[in-house]
């Protein structure tokens, strides 16, 4: 099970770091996170994609102040950088990282 802890220590361990919030009964959950997923790994190989059950750990979705799903928050370095909640698009969140992301990679 997910800590506050572990998802910390993911977020400064690593440039880019994508936390996906959801729940077992959320429909629009299931069906965004594979095409979301296989997109950011498709496009961005070193991010890495950590999924957040808000019903298992409903104390990491107040500490990152997540009260809707599907929340989307990337991460570059450690800090926040995008925040999309309820109605995006896969090809939407792909496009606002594109740019930061390749200036990360290329330095």
């Amino acid at each position: 099970m997910q800590t506050l802890e572990t998802i910390n220590q993911t977020l400064h361990s690593n440039d880019a770091v994508m936390l996906y919030f959801s729940a077992p009964t959320c429909n629009v959950c299931h069906a965004l996170k594979p095409k979301l997923t296989e997109a950011i790994m498709d496009e961005f190989p070193t991010f890495v994609i950590e999924s957040i059950d808000i019903s298992e750990t409903p104390e990491i979705a107040s500490h990152f102040t997540v009260f809707t799903i599907p929340t989307v928050l990337i991460f570059f370095q450690g800090r926040e950088f995008l925040r999309k909640s309820r109605h995006m698009s896969v090809g939407e969140v792909v496009e606002d990282i594109r740019r930061p992301y390749n200036l990360m990679v290329e330095n």
